[in-house]
């Protein structure tokens, strides 16, 4: 199963920090829309990612959810027929959730950089260090480090969740408390009706 070190930050404008990145890398980033569709795992996570061009990723992941850099296991498989396979697990599994962004992809050296504008979430900064099979966890760390420090990357923009997990919470927060009723004062009395006359 292949390996990399992740972290993930907000970040105020995915287009002021394509600037700052451009020129560590010195190379145009790829743009790339993603349709991320998680299932019910109970071992780690599943997602399914379609493309813009009709083809796709079954995703296979464990990752803990804890603040800076962290070792995520994964395991990709390819797919031509996206939707048709969304339906399948659906059926099988069901979905957990739904994530759609668009990401700007600039490689570092080994390091993915991805800057994700994400639908109903706003826009964050992510790092993948992926590591050799036979590479300790903690060199990929610090080299994580190192990067967030180049970037200037603080450590309150960090954030310990998937998106997926994000937007599950910000729809829970969301929804009006039935339990929670207008008290009779703010109730308008009969006096502050409008005349009908």
């Amino acid at each position: 199963m292949s390996r990399n070190i992740e972290i993930k930050a907000r970040i105020d404008s995915v287009d002021a920090w394509s600037a700052r990145i451009a020129k560590l890398t010195g190379e145009n980033p790829v743009d790339i829309a993603q349709d991320d569709t998680f299932f019910r795992c109970d071992t780690a996570r599943l997602k399914l990612r379609a493309f813009s061009d009709g083809t796709g990723e079954l995703i296979y992941y464990r990752r803990a959810d804890e603040y800076g850099p962290k070792e995520s296991f994964y395991l990709r498989s390819p797919t031509f027929a996206p939707d048709s396979l969304r339906e399948c697990l659906t059926l099988a599994y069901g979905q957990a959730g739904r994530v759609r962004k668009h990401r700007t992809l600039f490689l570092l050296g080994r390091t993915r950089v991805h800057l994700d504008e994400v639908e109903s979430l706003g826009h964050f900064l992510e790092l993948e260090v992926v590591l050799a099979d036979d590479e300790s966890a903690e060199a990929g760390v610090r080299e994580a480090r190192q990067l967030m420090e180049k970037l200037g990357i603080e450590p309150h923009q960090l954030i310990d969740e998937a998106y997926v997990d994000l937007l599950a919470r910000s729809s829970v927060d969301s929804r009006p408390n039935p339990d929670s009723q207008p008290s009779v004062d703010s109730q308008p009395s009969v006096d502050s009706q409008p005349s009908v006359g």
